[in-house]
């Protein structure tokens, strides 16, 4: 999908957990209030070493766009938002949203993702990008949006439903 607007995107660090998933929703949910698509970016990488040996018929950039969708999908319900873009991008996570935050008006992260070590309150990719980043970022906690704030393709609501274009403030 093309972006809609000529504006700076949100980029959202996307690998399938549940932080990526409520980073997605925050991205909802601010996109309209920015006037900014969505950039969904999978990374992947791997390191050969001496040794490896990787399947014949593995496709990880096939792989991280299937995470990024099927992460996309879980986050908006199947209904995706106008102009959002799926990405997938050879290379370390953090490195690449780095690097994708100087053409970004914001980035948004998971507190932590599949890696490292449970009950950390935040993880190596997001702690990197929200001290390396070009651009504000956003690095998102807990299960969900808090109360008052909602996503709907093309709108976002705080505590009144408001339609996007309008002027309101988050909790």
């Amino acid at each position: 999908m093309q972006p809609t607007t000529e504006l700076p995107p949100i980029v959202v660090g996307v690998d399938g957990s549940a932080p990526s998933i409520l980073a997605l929703r925050w991205a909802g949910a601010l996109a309209p209030l920015l006037k900014a698509h969505i950039r969904a970016v999978s990374c992947w990488h791997f390191q050969i070493a001496v040794g490896t040996f990787l399947p014949v018929d593995w496709n990880p950039e096939e792989d991280a766009r299937n995470v990024c969708a099927e992460a996309v999908a879980k986050a908006f319900d199947g209904v995706l938002p106008a102009g959002l873009e799926m990405v997938a991008v050879q290379g370390p996570a953090a490195k690449i949203l780095v690097e994708e935050s100087r053409s970004a008006q914001l980035v948004i992260v998971g507190s932590r993702g599949h890696g490292g070590f449970e009950g950390l309150l935040l993880g190596a990719v997001s702690a990197t990008v929200a001290e390396h980043a070009k651009c504000p970022i956003l690095v998102a906690h807990g299960l969900d949006l808090p109360a008052g704030i909602s996503v709907a393709p093309g709108q976002a609501s705080a505590e009144g439903g408001a339609q996007a274009g309008s002027s309101h403030a988050l909790p």
